[in-house]
């Protein structure tokens, strides 16, 4: 009963970690990277259609991204789509193909990164405090149910604060990895 209670917090607390991952992908550094253009869809006839879905994505070097789809039709839709995002990234279209050259990042807009970085990772820490509230209130109803005794109680909250307290470090460790990532010139 308290090995499974560990085992789905551990669980639950891991899914915020991979989602607390994904979304620090999108957050552009001074370097190209595919995942940038993860959250655009762009118009298909008729339908948000992933870029991914439509064209094929490289980075040829180390500040660029091309974007060469499949039915050239689609060229200026997906340029729209990329203006619209949020990444500030300027597209220029050939006819055949999109590149988006990534700009150097200035130190204030570096700075401002590194805000929303850690303001992502403290929403992070507030879902894993959350799942440990759920996992210890899962506890004390064991415990007014009699299934466990007191001690048992405490025995097993204390392990679920350690397995909390595992998560957060994971979460500050991939905030500083960010933040380094970011920084670096």
């Amino acid at each position: 009963m308290l090995e499974s209670t560990y085992q789905e917090t551990r669980e639950r607390m891991k899914k915020s970690i991979e989602a607390l991952k994904a979304d620090l992908k999108r957050v552009r550094t001074g370097r190209a990277s595919l995942s940038l253009l993860d959250g655009i869809r762009a118009d298909y006839y008729g339908t948000l259609t992933p870029l991914a879905q439509m064209a094929s994505l490289s980075v040829p070097e180390s500040r660029m991204i091309t974007i060469q789809p499949w039915d050239v039709t689609a060229i200026k839709e997906i340029e729209k789509a990329i203006l619209k995002s949020d990444l500030g990234l300027t597209p220029t279209n050939d006819g055949k193909m999109i590149r988006i050259t990534i700009p150097p990042l200035t130190e204030q807009r570096r700075k401002e990164l590194v805000k929303i970085v850690n303001k992502t990772c403290e929403e992070a820490k507030v879902a894993i405090r959350n799942i440990r509230r759920d996992a210890n209130e899962l506890i004390k109803g064991f415990k007014k149910d009699g299934d466990i005794s007191e001690d048992d109680a405490f025995k097993a909250q204390d392990q679920i604060q350690k397995i909390t307290d595992e998560f957060v470090r994971n979460v500050d460790e991939i905030y500083k990895d960010k933040e380094k990532e970011i920084l670096e010139f």
